[in-house]
């Protein structure tokens, strides 16, 4: 995901909060493959400094604050694998559904890096002990793991199984009390308030990591 796509994901999930005639987002991803492999490879390998690599991985980090920020619940439909940021996604959505093969992966630590920005939002869900062990261990943990952690609140077999679900589960939700859902997302995310500053620190640390040697040479910049 470029820093344009996430930009504009931002802007569109709180302009959407703040639409009145709106009562659930839907989020969801095009195409037959993964649902999201993160941010851009590309743009990691062309950050020349801290201060660009502080603003590549605000990108993510502005996506998460706006959907948990966000007064009304943020459905997503999770079709296939999720790496990286797409774990975050998943993680700070307000209710998840997904197929049988929507896997997730944390690769971060592979490249020199970690899942700084993402990680409140996973570890809320899904607690410290799992969520550091997904960390560590780069390798895929399929949608059963996730579903049984919390990840995701529904499992179906297969997409048009998904699709019936995830209309369902956004019907159901347009026809309820507005204030009500929205006293108790502000529930859910209760404690997060101090999160923008602390994914601001987390960018940072992440930009002055990216531009290690490590990292360098892992992404193969130049």
């Amino acid at each position: 995901m470029p820093a344009t796509l996430l930009a504009e994901l931002a802007r569109s999930v709180t302009e959407a909060g703040r639409d009145e005639n709106a009562r659930v987002l839907l989020l969801k991803s095009e195409g037959t493959g993964a649902f999201c492999a993160g941010a851009s490879f590309a743009e990691l390998q062309a950050l020349t400094d801290a201060a660009a690599g502080k603003r590549f991985f605000l990108g993510f980090a502005n996506l998460i604050l706006a959907m948990i920020r966000c007064p009304k619940f943020v459905v997503t439909r999770v079709h296939g694998k999720a790496v990286g940021g797409g774990v975050g996604i998943v993680a700070a959505s307000d209710f998840a559904i997904a197929v049988d093969g929507a896997a997730l992966k944390l690769s971060e630590l592979a490249v020199g890096l970690g899942p700084f920005i993402i990680g409140p939002a996973i570890q809320r869900k899904i607690g410290a002990g799992a969520f550091g062990a997904m960390a560590v261990d780069a390798d895929w943990r399929d949608a059963r793991w996730g579903y049984n952690r919390g990840l995701y609140a529904e499992l179906h077999a297969d997409v048009a199984a998904l699709d019936a679900a995830v209309a369902r589960r956004t019907s159901i939700l347009s026809a309820s009390n507005p204030e009500a859902m929205s006293r108790l997302k502000a529930v859910l995310w209760e404690g997060t308030e101090n999160w923008s500053d602390l994914l601001q620190s987390r960018a940072e640390m992440s930009g002055a990591l990216a531009m290690s040697e490590f990292t360098s040479r892992a992404v193969g910049r130049n």
